[in-house]
């Protein structure tokens, strides 16, 4: 606490009787109020408080802790007045020491602000003598990338230590992916992992979401003179326009019965696995490479649960099916968005459960794809179907969602309250299938 030396010289608490009036019920909200007032003050007594609706017990407390009657039910109380009456009372000590000695202890906010501006501002201007101790400080992106990250904020809802652990992190992988200013013939390919652990330690410290990854991207986006991506594809590509390399080769989508029209040995690998009648895990790695112009009028049926495709494998059937194996994965996404812009269109199917709607709304609206064996009629049959086979049911959980193509399909799946996985109309998708 700061106070005067006065208020520093006193050692002795309050006599009990001065506490004990000080503690009374009668003089809660003065104190409260005062506290707010004395914080806000830099722990000085000066200003005003007012309080309003005063009962019977805080008027007879107030009139005998300021000498003077208070009749009404409202007052306004000086501060510095009242620390003089408590100086000169039994009390014996002033308005913040005796605040202090109620509890809690005083919090001088007005310092507490100002040290904090400092710490900022110590964090800004080490920023500023890092970047320029890096070939950053000759690149002409740089002064944008620190007051567009000052003013973001982000960073100053961050505790100072934290603050300046990753803007010393960003600077130091931007400064490794921008050496200087010479261009290079071939520019030096990072993994992702790798550059994370130079840098923090950590193979997962440019992951996506990590602040890290958000300030290094944001100075990648300005050197390259680009929109800040807003998705994991567009991320993924602004990666390698720095030449760094995310993994691509872990996350797969199942697909099967693919022929697209390319001559390389990749497009006529995947015609022959598909005329085997064999299914085909696709990386990201091979979709950057892979040329998915299929032949017109390609329709793809999409399926949630990797059984569609096993069966479809064994029955020999011949139309293309992407498996999304649950929420579709960026690798999903990016097949999928290949097979659009090559002019594929699309049919989905996926459980009848409501994380099955939600995920069949998000094909059909990123896609404008059809329903396949999806709509209220559909699910009707199979849950009678079911019921007639003595299958246990089993019960919908989770909140409802609506479904955008059919209207009448989740109050049909609310009434019943039948979860359907994509099983139970496997021998009718097989049909569609050929």
């Amino acid at each position: 606490m700061r106070g005067t030396g006065r208020e520093r010289a006193d050692e002795h608490p309050p006599a009990p009787e001065a506490l004990a009036f000080l503690t009374r019920p009668g003089l809660t909200r003065l104190w409260t109020a005062a506290r707010a007032r004395l914080e806000r003050n830099g722990l000085q007594p000066a200003g005003t408080i007012r309080l309003e609706h005063l009962d019977a017990q805080e008027r007879e407390a107030l009139s005998l802790l300021l000498a003077r009657p208070v009749t009404g039910p409202t007052t306004t109380i000086r501060l510095p007045d009242l620390d003089t009456r408590l100086r000169t009372s039994a009390v014996g000590r002033g308005l913040a020491s005796t605040l202090a000695e109620l509890g809690p202890s005083l919090t001088d906010r007005r310092a507490a602000r100002d040290a904090a501006a400092a710490e900022r501002a110590r964090v800004w201007s080490a920023a500023q003598t890092e970047v320029e101790a890096t070939s950053l400080s000759a690149q002409p992106w740089t002064g944008q990338w620190l007051e567009e990250i000052r003013r973001g904020g982000t960073l100053a809802r961050q505790d100072p230590k934290t603050a300046a652990t990753v803007i010393a992190q960003a600077v130091q992988t931007l400064a490794t992916l921008f050496p200087g200013t010479a261009p290079c013939s071939t520019p030096p390919t990072w993994g992702r992992g790798e550059l994370a652990t130079r840098a923090t330690g950590s193979a997962h410290g440019l992951d996506d979401g990590t602040l890290l990854s958000r300030l290094v991207l944001r100075g990648i986006a300005l050197a390259h003179g680009v929109e800040l991506p807003a998705d994991a594809p567009a991320r993924r590509a602004l990666w390698r326009m720095a030449s760094v390399t995310s993994d691509e080769v872990s996350s797969t989508v199942l697909t099967y019965g693919l022929r697209p029209t390319g001559g390389a040995w990749r497009e006529a690998a995947l015609r022959e696995r598909a005329d085997h009648h064999m299914e085909t895990h696709l990386t990201l790695r091979e979709l950057r490479t892979l040329s998915l112009k299929m032949p017109p009028g390609t329709r793809v049926h999409v399926c949630e649960n990797p059984r569609v495709v096993e069966a479809a494998a064994d029955n020999g059937c011949t139309a293309p099916v992407v498996c999304t194996s649950g929420s579709a994965t960026t690798v999903v996404l990016a097949l999928l968005d290949a097979l659009a812009a090559s002019g594929c269109t699309f049919a989905y199917h996926g459980d009848f459960d409501w994380p099955g709607i939600a995920l069949a709304n998000r094909i059909m609206h990123r896609y404008g794809a059809e329903s396949w064996r999806m709509r209220a009629a559909d699910y009707e049959y199979l849950a009678t179907r079911t019921q007639m086979h003595g299958t246990p049911p089993v019960a919908l959980v989770g909140p409802p969602a609506e479904a955008v193509w059919d209207e009448e399909l989740a109050p049909a799946m609310e009434a019943l309250g039948i979860a359907l996985h994509e099983e139970a109309a496997l021998d009718l998708l097989l049909e569609d299938l050929g």
